[in-house]
């Protein structure tokens, strides 16, 4: 099988079968945003533990195949890490994205999957939605930045 084939099959099981697409009780941390171009919506409900650790990290929303297994595969990248890893994990991907960086599988995990979107820009932004509403939530310091929808 081609790695462009391993990678769309990647994509498409998370589309099919999202991870933590679902709320997180009582999350202190809620951002949602919408992609006004393209339909896509999300929001992230995110608690962090005393230790400053991504406890739980999910989802909600409706979109494309590419923004909802980019949400996916974020949540399962962002559980675990604390808030700081976890938006620098954000801004890699973000250069990903943008055709800046080019992370191999060891660094990066399943998120390799969707570098093939760079060469569509225009889904681009679906890509990165969950992930600019995550950064969202987590604020400057920490703190949830907003709970409405927000255009790109």
């Amino acid at each position: 099988m081609a790695l462009d084939d391993l990678y769309k099959e990647v994509i498409l099981d998370h589309y099919k079968n999202p991870r933590n697409k679902r709320e997180v009780p009582d999350a202190p941390l809620s951002c949602s945003r919408n992609n006004p171009l393209c339909g896509d919506e999300i929001t992230v409900t995110a608690a962090i533990g005393d230790d400053g650790v991504l406890s739980d990290v999910a989802f909600t929303g409706q979109g494309c195949s590419i923004s909802q297994a980019s949400a996916s595969m974020m949540t399962e990248a962002t559980i675990g890490k604390s808030v700081e890893g976890a938006r620098a994990m954000a801004a890699e991907f973000r250069s990903m994205m943008a055709g800046e960086t080019d992370p191999s599988e060891d660094e990066f995990g399943e998120l390799v999957a969707l570098k093939g979107v760079v060469k569509y820009p225009i889904r681009v932004k679906c890509a990165v939605l969950a992930w600019d509403v995550l950064q969202e939530a987590l604020g400057a310091d920490g703190e949830a930045a907003g709970s409405a929808p927000h255009s790109l």
